[in-house]
């Protein structure tokens, strides 16, 4: 009925006076966006306006910095705009919409105040109507009785005249009262049908077409604020390019010859190029041969050693490296029969490989092109080439794996902002009203352009990446590693990106050993802050073992020692017992007990 469209027409003018109240409040925090943004613009320009009496005026003189200035100036008439366009949405829109809501809910209260009192009334009417029935009803029962009562006594021979008269009369006077709530009943009927269709055919039809109008106003209104507010925008465009086309004029205006004769000029000195320097021959007081002042003696004897210069290539301590380059050779001694080796100590020995002088191998190393590079760029840090072949497998692995999340990150927000301004384009098309479609082609088509350059370049880095991961499998399984380390020829490999040295062992003499340890007391001091390699599990050791080659530990039975590098495949584990005790044991002699959340050592040498 009409009470409930009302209902239904009341929630939605209250919702659409709500939307009014919201596009307004947008509007309002768009224009304090503005303003804050104006402000900010403008101390922006100030901080970097050159200071009175201060050395910024003097650098003016270069084009470059009057540049800058005048890009100053124009970014402080741009703040101007954005607050020309705070100032007229408060003034077109803001003040506008706040007025109009006043009004609106003004007409919508008259407009169901009127209409309640409509349906109040015809309620009312309604009730009167069925309040007549209902006596007329009444009455008409009441005079059916009485006129039974009367026939009844009538009847009846033994009853008096008096009281048949007296029945008769109340009878007739039933029969009147029924018939004055006819009548009544008739006239209130036919005033409620009269009502009635005054108020459902000319009335109600007359409020809801009120209430339709002054809709159809609010949302006029909306339109045009929103227009409004699109037109503010516009109107500074003109300026606000102006403002631009002077950054670009004042980026046109450096001249880098110019500015750099300027410069030649100011610092100048005038004096004379230096001439060439004379030697000085020191060799003449020396008591030594060439060949008696070798690098291998000990710091006080001669000049300094060489390996000063490069010790600072070596990213490990010197134990470190005594025990990679002096680190067992033949395969480790099988587990004695008996659970206590005493006559054997190490079990039967392979057979002996021949003999490499430990400086042929040091100085292999120190001579190795690639490993040294290696070491640099442990050491610096530094970009170096693009695919990363300066840095170390493991450490190139996760530099391209990076590089590789943060091109697929950019190549994301490209799509997404394709995708965006599609969606404005079909808009544009359906609308032609709100803006060009032409207008975003030339944008498309950036983004394009840059969608297949980052495509291209994670392609390029993907490569590099399934390369390093392809070395590192190879590197990793134990049957080539295996056939590598029992080469008849007992060469180092060589990997292209600073692989582990494969272990040997050298049998050197006293003397070997001494000048081995002469040479290696250069690195102690640059090296021995270094933090040693992290643990990766513990082992117990099942039998003795007394460790007599160069870069083993001997241990005792029922030992318990730290493991800090796994077997790779060729019998031997490095074992740490303390912080200046470390070595290989052999795999076969211990139990090994890893911890799963311990990241593994690695040997970048």
């Amino acid at each position: 009925r009409g009470g409930d469209q009302f209902d239904n027409l009341e929630k939605h003018t209250h919702w659409g006076i709500e939307f009014v109240e919201r596009y307004t409040k947008f509007v309002k925090e768009r224009s304090e966006i503005e303003i804050s943004y104006a402000k900010q613009i403008r101390n922006l320009s100030k901080k970097y306006q050159p200071k009175k009496n201060s050395r910024e005026e003097d650098e003016y003189k270069y084009t470059s910095c009057r540049a800058f200035l005048m890009t100053l100036n124009e970014l402080n008439d741009y703040a101007g705009q954005h607050e020309v366009i705070a100032e007229n949405l408060t003034t077109h829109i803001i003040c506008e919409l706040t007025r109009y809501i006043q009004e609106l809910k003004a007409e919508r209260k008259s407009h169901f105040h009127d209409g309640r009192r409509a349906q109040q009334h015809i309620e009312n009417s309604w009730k009167q109507l069925e309040s007549s029935k209902r006596r007329f009803e009444r009455d008409c029962k009441e005079a059916d009785r009485a006129q039974q009562y009367f026939d009844k006594i009538d009847a009846d021979i033994n009853v008096t005249k008096a009281d048949v008269e007296k029945a008769r009369q109340q009878a007739q006077l039933k029969h009147q009262v029924a018939e004055d709530s006819k009548n009544e009943y008739l006239t209130y009927l036919q005033k409620f049908n009269k009502e009635q269709n005054e108020h459902y055919y000319s009335l109600i039809p007359h409020i809801f077409q009120k209430i339709q109008e002054m809709e159809e106003k609010r949302i006029e209104k909306v339109g045009e604020s929103m227009k409004t507010y699109a037109e503010v925008n516009r109107k500074v465009l003109p300026i606000v390019s102006k403002c631009l086309d002077g950054m670009t004029n004042a980026a046109a205006s450096i001249e880098p010859t110019m500015v750099s004769s300027l410069v030649v000029e100011s610092f100048k000195s005038g004096f004379e190029p230096p001439g060439d320097v004379e030697v000085e021959d020191y060799s003449l007081s020396m008591r030594r041969t060439v060949s008696e002042s070798s690098y291998l003696n000990s710091r006080g004897e001669g000049k300094p050693s060489r390996s000063n210069s490069r010790g600072k290539l070596w990213p490990f301590k010197r134990n470190k490296l005594m025990s990679l380059l002096a680190s067992p050779r033949q395969p480790p001694p099988p587990p004695p029969t008996s659970p206590s080796p005493g006559a054997v100590p190490n079990g039967p020995q392979s057979p002996q490989q021949p003999k490499e002088p430990l400086s042929h191998r040091l100085n292999e190393f120190m001579t190795s092109k690639h490993k040294m590079q290696c070491l640099r760029s442990l050491t610096r840090g530094g970009s170096g080439p693009e695919d990363c072949s300066h840095l170390p497998p493991e450490q190139r692995r996760k530099k391209l794996q990076a590089k590789i999340n943060d091109i697929n990150k950019e190549l994301q927000k490209e799509v997404d902002q394709r995708d965006a301004l599609t969606k404005m384009k079909d808009v544009y098309v359906k609308n032609p009203h709100m803006g060009d479609p032409d207008s975003v082609d030339p944008r498309l088509e950036e983004i394009g352009q840059d969608i297949d350059k980052l495509e291209l370049d994670s392609r390029k880095y993907e490569a590099w990446l399934l390369e390093v991961e392809t070395r590192l499998a190879e590197k990793s399984d134990p049957h080539r590693r295996q056939s590598g380390l029992y080469d008849s020829n007992a060469t180092t490999p060589v990997n292209n990106n600073c692989a582990p040295v494969n272990r040997e062992s050298y049998t050197e003499d006293h003397s070997t050993e001494h000048h081995l340890k002469s040479r290696s007391t250069d690195f102690d001091d640059d090296f021995d802050d270094e933090d040693p390699l992290p643990t990766i599990g513990t082992c117990k050791s099942l039998y003795p073992f007394e460790g007599q080659n160069e870069g083993t530990i001997s241990m005792a039975e029922g030992e318990l020692l730290y493991v800090i590098e796994e077997d790779k495949g060729d019998g031997w584990t490095r074992v740490r017992r303390n912080e200046d005790e470390e070595g290989y044991v052999p795999t076969s002699y211990i139990k090994v007990f890893f911890d799963t959340n311990a990241k593994g050592a690695m040997t970048y040498i």
